[in-house]
């Protein structure tokens, strides 16, 4: 006598939940989450009298000098040689781009120079020294 099994198991996998799962994870994602904001140099701006503000809309490289002289270009730390050729790259991808020194009251004005002329080689003229305004 031959017995026969009631219960066939399925190859099927199950994909109701699926959706459910997929939101879930996607609601975890975005609760942790942290995205990176401008890390920079800590630097003390110097003070100035009148001050104007650059509109948002066009492309903007800064460039942080700390006060023990590191430079930093938008993020990334860099020294003085590697300026010219990042902002001439930067530069033939738009040549509009507004390069903002955000320069340590502290920091020597002999690399500040040396930085303009590094700029002024890259054909970068179009330039923004960030300061506090007083009051």
């Amino acid at each position: 006598m031959k017995i026969e099994a009631k219960n066939k198991s399925s190859s099927k996998i199950p994909t109701a939940s699926i959706a459910d799962i997929v939101f879930l994870l996607l609601i975890f994602f975005m609760s942790v989450t942290v995205f990176k904001q401008y890390q920079g140099l800590r630097v003390e701006l110097p003070a100035a009298k009148a001050t104007k503000k650059i509109e948002r809309k066009r492309m903007i490289t800064h460039i942080w000098i700390d006060a023990q002289n590191h430079i930093n270009i938008d993020d990334m730390m860099v020294n003085l040689e590697q300026v010219t050729p990042i902002l001439k790259k930067k530069m033939i991808e738009n040549p509009a781009t507004i390069v903002s020194i955000r320069a340590d009251a502290r920091s020597k004005y002999g690399v500040v120079a040396r930085l303009l002329e590094k700029l002024k080689d890259a054909n970068a003229l179009r330039v923004n020294f960030a300061t506090l305004s007083k009051g």
